[in-house]
């Protein structure tokens, strides 16, 4: 019996870095769906679900931005077709299942230059990487974090030194390729690996950066040089203090250094510094000791090609700190400590010290996942219920009407057309409110739900200085206002409503339907003495509209 107990603590001992692993794997994974549970589609994610439905070569082959996404567009019309659009649960449970499978990645790559416990604490930084936020909440960046799943995978296979790890490397890059142009930074670190390793191994093995790439620049002849490029001389010439910045806010966001802002983590004073320092520290213990180990160059070259290709590309939303590079900044950054502090073990104390520093940056970082999350479930507010106006609004609302920001009070809903979008549904299912949960939704959401309404019917208003009374013998007539007063807004049906106002002073009319404690929709300075007609053409709801009358002399609404 001794002899079990002796040999199980052993074996924990032995698995102990592995088992945490685990562990953290499974409470990040439950973290972010919990996170991301009920957030509706963001921004780039409506171009795949409006525009690339279909089985055709053009939706998957044409460029997103600058970014091949061949495979995230197979992704989105595999879960469109097994799970519909109704909930953006499956994307997120592919999403998360990629981070967790890259952070297992991270460990093992890092295990094999500086063993399990350092690389468990690399693993647990990149798991809880709360400034990286768009990359652990976001399904669409899938396209990225595939890309570096892949090109860990390939940076592994490259420590091999067979032909089946070659030929592995080359999957593995060619899956990358195929998620973003991130897949170039890996390509890179593949030719580089190839030449350092020429002497002892020969150029034979170009093919597996050859052979990708091939298909990659097709990609480019074909279809990609019609990608949007903010290539300039402009953004060259600056482009080392963007890598620098980068890097910089890379080790901020791995030590919880970074605050979030809206979308983007600001910068903080200490990364340049803590760059600076960790460089030297580093340099210092590779000059005393063995040299640099080869494996450090190709994830060199990665980085390197990763940030002076956003630099090179950079226009205002792209700054080196923004939430979606961090992700990727950090894996380089890891990788990067990894190799140069390749044979190093430190004792029991500075491993104490160093986990301590990890679960402290772990639960600074927590702050900008959770105001991460804050910001994608406002959004998600704004659009189920814009969504549901245009559902709503379905008989007639115009094919080509459009979720501008001025209409849908936010800029992330631009890729949606009522008539893409209504086809959508009608094949895969809604991601909006019903009528029955906008009536329920935060009074933003109601809000912003009539004025989408209001544009997408369209409610029309036209004023008549002249005070024509032509329609009344027509509609149903009542006084309101007066004496200063608004008085009870009064409930409106579809059709055409005639509102006159006395003489006097100006009048305001004011109109909202799902909203409750304010008025969206607001006409000021109805000249006195003038006569409105407000027409509201009939939808899918059987909810009233209201009006409220603002003027110091009575009105009179026939409707």
């Amino acid at each position: 019996m001794g002899a079990d107990v002796a040999i199980a603590g052993s074996w924990l001992r032995r698995n102990a870095a592995p088992l945490l692993l685990g562990l953290a794997l499974l409470a990040s994974s439950a973290l972010l769906l919990s996170f991301s549970a009920g957030l509706a589609p963001f921004q780039d994610s409506w171009e795949l679900l409006m525009n690339r439905r279909g089985l055709t070569v053009e939706a998957f082959l044409q460029p997103h931005n600058e970014h091949i996404v061949v495979i995230p567009v197979a992704i989105t019309q595999l879960l469109l077709h097994l799970f519909g659009m109704g909930s953006a649960t499956p994307e997120s449970v592919v999403l998360t299942a990629s981070l967790a499978i890259a952070a297992a990645l991270v460990f093992v790559y890092a295990r094999r230059r500086v063993g399990s416990w350092l690389a468990l604490m690399a693993a647990v930084l990149l798991l809880f990487l709360g400034p990286g936020w768009q990359d652990l909440l976001w399904s669409f960046q899938v396209g990225l974090v595939g890309s570096l799943l892949f090109g860990v995978a390939m940076l592994l296979a490259l420590d091999g030194n067979g032909r089946r790890s070659d030929l592995a490397a080359c999957l593995f890059l060619a899956l990358a390729l195929g998620f973003s142009s991130l897949g170039v930074a890996f390509a890179a670190a593949a030719a580089v690996d190839v030449l350092l390793r020429r002497r002892e191994r020969g150029l034979r093995r170009a093919y597996l950066v050859a052979g990708p790439l091939l298909l990659y620049g097709g990609w480019y002849l074909g279809w990609g040089d019609e990608a949007e490029s903010h290539l300039s001389l402009h953004n060259v010439l600056v482009s080392p203090r963007y890598v620098f910045d980068g890097l910089a806010a890379s080790v901020d966001s791995l030590l919880g250094l970074g605050t979030i802002a809206d979308e983007a983590v600001a910068r903080s004073k200490w990364g340049p510094v803590l760059l600076l320092v960790l460089v030297a520290l580093l340099a210092y213990r590779q000059l005393r000791g063995p040299g640099v180990p080869p494996g450090l160059w190709p994830v060199v070259a990665a980085a390197a090609t990763f940030w002076f290709l956003a630099a090179f590309n950079y226009i205002p939303g792209r700054e080196p700190h923004s939430s979606r590079y961090l992700y990727p900044g950090a894996v380089f950054a890891l990788l990067i400590a990894a190799n140069l502090m390749t044979g190093v073990r430190p004792g029991r104390r500075p491993l104490l010290v160093a986990a301590a520093v990890t679960l402290v940056a772990v639960g600074f970082n927590a702050v900008p996942l959770r105001e991460g999350r804050d910001f994608l479930r406002d959004q998600t507010v704004l659009t189920r219920s814009g969504l549901a106006a245009l559902e709503i609004s379905s008989r007639t609302v115009a094919p080509g009407f459009a979720l501008t920001p001025e209409v849908a009070g936010t800029s992330f809903l631009t890729e949606i057309e009522a008539g893409e979008y209504l086809a959508a549904v009608s094949e895969f299912g809604s991601p909006a409110y019903t009528v029955a949960e906008l009536a329920r939704a935060p009074e933003a959401a109601r809000a912003g739900a009539d004025v989408v309404l209001a544009n997408a019917l369209p409610v029309t208003i036209e004023t008549d200085a002249a005070g024509s009374r032509a329609s009344r013998r027509r509609l149903r007539c009542t006084a309101v206002g007066g004496a200063g007063g608004a008085g009870a807004p009064l409930p409106l049906s579809p059709g055409m409503v005639e509102i006159e106002l006395a003489g006097g002073g100006p009048g305001t009319i004011r109109l909202r339907r799902f909203a409750r404690r304010t008025y969206p929709l607001v006409t000021d300075g109805i000249a006195a003495g003038s006569t409105t007609l407000l027409r509201i053409p009939r939808d899918r709801s059987a909810r009233p509209w209201r009006l409220r009358v603002e003027a110091a002399q009575a009105a009179t609404v026939c409707h």
